[in-house]
């Protein structure tokens, strides 16, 4: 089913003059900064349908005249269409607060064609600068970006209207709406399932999550580590894994590594419009670790350092090499590591989250690229 962007007009895609709130001159109509180019970004790479929706108090009396409205309107509308932006339909309301028409913001009566079942509003979004565009939001059964000074409302203020499900993001630029549509519409997520004679796993990565765990490997103290690499690279992640651990933990934590790699493969796709190369020092009580990371399409593992305790928990102390050995062969990667200390579950774990804050910098969104970050046309 097709899926609807509707886009509030004032204070959204042209500036909202202070003084009297009605764009009635050529002379008053401004673009929000950066909104152009967003949009473009937007209509190249998504399929949303395109929809505008406004309220403009008193079209059509001595208050806001007609004559005064339209060649502003039309310029505005002819420039988007200039850069491919182009709205399947623009809806006015004409009337005044005061009225509660049932057509006005958050009113949906003008939008009844959208609600007969073949439209997706479910995936469908409302971009505003009023609580009044949220609630339309809500009302459509759509999620709602709020931009601009709204955004700056405490989560009570949604929460007491009812928003709190609704509002998807609070920005400040349309840099960031932009990112948030296009990461939205092109989800960085990955499904796993390997299976050998010695271990069964199963991965759910999103590489724009918040962070969120749920790892249960059989081997407690991997779990924690697999813990600290997603709530410290704001990935979220799930693995279950059945291994033979009545042998030992080798296969289990190797073939994790694998398909973790693999589902990093997956989710970066082509790899475009992120920074590619991250680094951090990580420092944990008398650990650091120093690691850097390079999504290349090249497996490549340099270790530097010892851990002198064979075992942390239930984890062979020889594993965390080799798990990340496994992962920079899967994702295809250079991986970076080095390790200074003198407690092994310090400096074991100094690494896991080093290495998480360097994909957290390595995956990060380049606001407004869409580039390739390599000379060689190919990742």
């Amino acid at each position: 089913m097709k899926k609807v962007l509707f886009v509030d007009r004032d204070g959204v895609i042209i500036q909202e003059p202070p003084e009297d709130f009605q764009v009635d001159s050529l002379e008053k109509l401004a673009f929000v900064p950066g909104v152009i180019r967003n949009l473009r970004r937007i209509a190249e790479t998504t399929d949303y349908e395109w929809v505008m929706v406004t309220n403009q108090d008193g079209l059509g009396t001595a208050s806001f005249p007609e004559e005064t409205f339209w060649p502003p309107h039309n310029k505005m509308l002819q420039t988007l269409e200039g850069e491919g932006i182009r709205f399947s339909q623009v809806f006015i309301d004409r009337t005044f607060a005061h009225e509660n028409a049932p057509t006005r913001k958050p009113g949906t009566a003008m939008l009844t064609q959208y609600l007969d079942g073949t439209y997706d509003l479910a995936g469908s979004l409302v971009i505003g600068d009023r609580l009044s565009d949220m609630k339309l939001a809500r009302n459509l059964g759509a999620k709602g970006i709020l931009l601009g000074r709204s955004a700056d409302l405490q989560d009570a203020a949604f929460e007491d209207e009812g928003l709190g499900e609704t509002i998807l993001l609070k920005a400040k630029s349309w840099e960031e709406i932009g990112d948030f549509v296009l990461s939205r519409n092109h989800a960085r997520k990955a499904s796993i399932y390997r299976k050998t004679r010695e271990t069964e796993i199963r991965i759910e990565l999103d590489i724009d999550g918040t962070g969120k765990t749920q790892n249960q490997t059989g081997v407690g103290f991997f779990d924690h580590m697999l813990d600290q690499l997603g709530k410290h690279s704001r990935i979220d992640l799930q693995v279950e894994a059945k291994g033979d651990l009545w042998i030992d933990a080798h296969h289990t934590i190797e073939d994790v590594g694998i398909a973790l790699g693999e589902a990093f493969g997956k989710a970066l796709a082509d790899k475009r419009g992120m920074e590619r190369y991250g680094c951090f020092d990580l420092v944990m009580d008398d650990a650091l670790a120093r690691v850097a990371i390079d999504f290349s399409g090249r497996p490549w593992l340099v270790w530097s350092g010892e851990i002198a305790r064979e075992m942390v928990g239930d984890m062979p102390v020889e594993m965390v090499f080799h798990f990340f050995k496994s992962f920079c062969d899967a994702a295809r990667c250079n991986l970076n590591i080095a390790i200074t200390g003198d407690n092994a579950h310090h400096m074991i774990e100094a690494v896991f989250k080093g290495v998480a804050r360097a994909i957290r910098n390595a995956v990060r969104r380049i606001p407004g690229e869409n580039d390739l970050p390599s000379t060689k046309g190919l990742l």
